[in-house]
């Protein structure tokens, strides 16, 4: 199929590994041009390098930076010719008990997790609904609908994030101008993220690495972790020309593992 976007330019963040590395490859295979980001400048420009090596008709540019700062987002914005489709995406905040946390501490997780999204999308969304077209995709987590043990931090902003963009996406004189903006939520991925959070939890419970993974793997409906390929190819559908019925939606990608109806 046909996407439709062949030309676009896209903002993706933390596009450097997993997930966000899966959507803008994704991306790139539908010709869009696009800018990404992290803050490691050594595995951006690895991921430029393969993704140019890939699709030399598309264009690859890098900001290594934090986009969770303003002048992160400022140099990000400042890359891109026009931000068509834009996707959200930054490290999600640590676990712990939230009796520990301080003030400092939920400050920064809303500011990754739900301020730095909003800011992105307040910065680019106006030119999309004058140029008629746009499309938003905020990675968020599996833990909006299903909040996990000991990740309040996350659980909160990012319930935060998606109560804003439940509005946001409603307005006519966004949605009647071609205007989408939906969130991916990933459940269990093979990504760095989700192995360096495994290593940690068996070590914990006194478990090896090994054995935490696979009991992990075996639980889910699939009997496998999912792929950050699988992502990208969810995310490029959510930006591509055919989605733009499909707006404040929360798209689940768990391979079965919440347990409800709906």
């Amino acid at each position: 199929m046909d996407l439709g976007i062949a030309g676009k330019w896209a903002l993706v963040c933390a596009a450097s590994k997993g997930l966000g590395k899966g959507c803008a490859t994704a991306l790139a295979a539908e010709g869009v041009h696009v800018v990404i980001t992290a803050r490691g400048a050594e595995a951006l420009e690895a991921t430029a390098s393969e993704l140019r090596a890939r699709f030399p008709a598309v264009q690859v540019r890098t900001v290594a930076g934090d986009i969770t700062t303003e002048a992160g987002r400022a140099a990000a914005l400042a890359a891109c010719p026009q931000v068509d489709i834009l996707v959200n995406n930054a490290g999600g905040p640590p676990a712990g008990d939230f009796r520990d946390w301080s003030r400092e501490t939920w400050i920064a997780a809303l500011e990754a997790n739900m301020l730095t999204p909003i800011e992105l999308i307040k910065a680019t969304v106006d030119a999309m609904a004058e140029r008629s077209f746009g499309r938003i995709v905020n990675i968020t987590s599996a833990a909006v609908r299903m909040p996990y043990d000991g990740l309040g931090l996350s659980n909160g902003a990012r319930a935060g994030l998606t109560g804003f963009v439940a509005g946001l996406a409603r307005q006519p004189r966004l949605a009647s101008r071609n205007v989408t903006i939906n969130n991916l939520l990933p459940g269990p991925f093979d990504t760095e993220r989700l192995r360096s959070n495994t290593a940690a939890n068996a070590d914990r419970a006194g478990r090896s690495f090994e054995e935490a993974w696979a009991s992990r793997r075996e639980a889910n409906p699939t009997r496998r972790y999912g792929h950050p390929d699988e992502f990208g190819a969810m995310c490029a559908f959510l930006c591509s020309a055919h989605a733009g019925y499909v707006t404040a939606q929360n798209v689940l990608m768990d391979g079965g593992a919440f347990p409800g109806t709906m």
